[in-house]
């Protein structure tokens, strides 16, 4: 019985041991405080990245909204200055050569229509592989030796 006192006070003191050694020694605050910064830089870089990836989103829908208005105004400065000066020659309106080619443009698009009455050429005609009726010659084992080679 008394081994028994000895071993659990062995292990009461191993364990409360360890505990003030831990608790006292420097390095164990330090490696917590240096540990503590680094999940500190880590958040604050995913932050970051985060930021940078809605920015460059926004940005983008910008662009995209400036590109749509800036179109949008060029067509209405182009049809307004053919309904409001008329009799301007041609040479000296800047959105004329504009307004034909966007005329052109449009026209070409209609024509480039493809019908497609045919099947593309990489269609194989008829049918193939199991489908295929075709029946295929058979050597039988005997015939081996007698067939001719190809």
């Amino acid at each position: 019985m008394p081994w028994i006192y000895a071993l659990v006070g062995l292990l009461v003191g191993t364990v409360l041991g360890v505990v003030i050694a831990r608790i006292s020694n420097p390095e164990y605050k330090k490696q917590k405080t240096v540990k503590k910064d680094l999940e500190a830089a880590k958040y604050e870089l995913e932050q970051q990245r985060q930021d940078l990836s809605d920015h460059f989103a926004q940005t983008a829908e910008m662009l995209d909204t400036l590109g749509k208005d800036y179109t949008k105004l060029y067509q209405h400065m182009a049809k307004t200055s053919s309904e409001l000066l008329p009799e301007q020659p041609a040479q000296d309106n800047p959105f004329a050569k504009k307004i034909t080619q966007h005329n052109l443009d449009e026209s070409e698009v209609q024509v480039e229509q493809p019908k497609m009455e045919q099947a593309p050429k990489d269609y194989a005609n008829g049918a193939t592989g199991l489908l295929n009726e075709d029946k295929k010659e058979i050597i039988q084992p005997a015939d081996v030796v007698t067939a001719k080679a190809s």
